[in-house]
């Protein structure tokens, strides 16, 4: 899909259609996070600060127990 940016007021906005906000269960109120490596735009829902904590909790398990796995891997 091919989206254009629209003006709104003095800034451009990108336009999501109802299918794709259903589809990635976006309400108009739902805070989102932007992110860029600046070639690429991703667009997520803002994580509650429990759902990161969980997240980095798992991460540090999985980085204790496979983190020489992983190490070697990556080589």
């Amino acid at each position: 899909m091919t989206k254009n940016l629209v003006k709104h007021g003095n800034s451009w906005a990108l336009v999501l259609d109802k299918p794709i906000m259903e589809l990635l269960q976006f309400e108009p109120e739902t805070p989102l996070d932007l992110i860029t490596n600046g070639d690429v735009l991703v667009v997520h829902p803002r994580r509650s600060p429990e759902r990161q904590k969980q997240f980095q909790s798992a991460l540090n398990e999985i980085n204790r127990k496979y983190s020489h796995t992983l190490k070697r891997l990556a080589e």
